[in-house]
């Protein structure tokens, strides 16, 4: 049985989703961020959480470089971040929208909250790499609706 992938996209995107911009500085590379709705939490002990990078991703080289990433959890004031780093070619950080973490990976401090992760493992899995991360700071930054992703769109809380 063959599965039509349109509509297996139309189905996901049934899933309502919250969006994330995940930001690292990869040795031998400028701090780049990408933006992805493939997040979750994995375990709170050890506290874990992992996404997903396609693997026809530019940015996968730069990946295999990275020690320390940050998963930057967006408000529904930051649509305009979301889309630009989702764009292919329009990875590389600007400099007004992070500072350095702890891990020295960049932080994005207008988020809704952000979890500063350590690389764990790495697993292969159909088109894209499930990256598991060990979290190993947690900035939360008060009030605020987060930024939403249902049926192909953005969207807000009501």
């Amino acid at each position: 049985m063959s599965l039509d992938e349109r509509e297996l996209r139309e189905a996901l995107g049934c899933f309502a989703t919250g969006v994330c911009v995940i930001t690292a500085n990869p040795e031998g590379y400028q701090p780049i961020g990408i933006t992805v709705n493939s997040f979750t939490s994995v375990s709170l002990d050890p506290p874990q959480v992992l996404w997903n990078l396609q693997n026809a991703s530019e940015l996968f080289e730069s990946w295999s470089k990275v020690r320390h990433f940050v998963v930057n959890i967006l408000h529904s004031g930051q649509q305009a971040k979301s889309t630009q780093y989702a764009r292919k070619g329009d990875h590389i950080l600007d400099p007004g929208h992070h500072t350095p973490g702890s891990t020295g990976a960049p932080l994005m401090p207008d988020s809704l909250a952000s979890l500063e992760c350590e690389l764990e493992t790495t697993y292969p899995s159909g088109d894209h790499v499930i990256v598991i991360g060990r979290v190993l700071n947690v900035h939360r930054r008060g009030p605020g609706q987060p930024l939403l992703f249902f049926g192909g769109a953005y969207r807000e809380l009501q």
